[in-house]
């Protein structure tokens, strides 16, 4: 299974592209979309057609996004939720499903503490991902949405394969 992690962003968006097969995970790709144009509306035109060409090019099976937090600035938390409607948007075209994570969240799942600095991050996604190379501190959050998404979607199959034990034992 490929799994799409996307770390939102007006500016600079984060994705990464990982592959979970029998438990492990692999690094397929990584990048960051960076966006092109003078007014808001361009700007949004340019991620929306980079992350479709990523999601062209790699065939994920799954993707997910990383929440955002509201800051002091409501017109800048504005713009980055307008940013994180295209990375939902994208994925949702191509007929994925799309999990939603938490910045804390997606930290604990990967270095094991809600509140971890992104030089944590990137050294742990560098762990669990031995020999990648990262494209930038946005590309390895995406990294790391992809692997939180990667441990859910394993916990989420091993529910169910007890769950249906459990019902063929009745």
């Amino acid at each position: 299974m490929r799994v799409l992690g996307i770390d939102p962003g007006l500016r600079n968006l984060g994705w990464g592209v990982i592959e979970v097969h029998k438990g492990r995970m692999r690094h397929i790709a990584n990048g960051i979309c960076r966006s092109e144009g003078d007014d808001l509306a361009a700007r949004l035109l340019s991620l929306h057609g980079q992350l479709t060409q990523v999601v062209a090019g790699h065939a994920p099976d799954a993707a997910a996004v990383e929440q955002t937090f509201v800051n002091k600035d409501a017109v800048a938390t504005l713009k980055l939720g307008q940013a994180r409607a295209v990375a939902l948007l994208v994925p949702a075209q191509a007929g994925l499903t799309v999990g939603e994570y938490a910045p804390n969240a997606v930290k604990k799942a990967v270095v094991g503490v809600g509140h971890a600095a992104k030089q944590q991050i990137d050294h742990m996604v560098r762990l669990h991902l031995p020999g990648v190379a990262v494209a930038g501190p946005d590309a390895a959050d995406a990294l790391a949405v992809a692997i939180c998404h990667a441990f859910q979607l394993q916990s989420a199959g091993r529910l169910a394969a007890a769950l249906a034990a459990a019902e063929a034992g009745r």
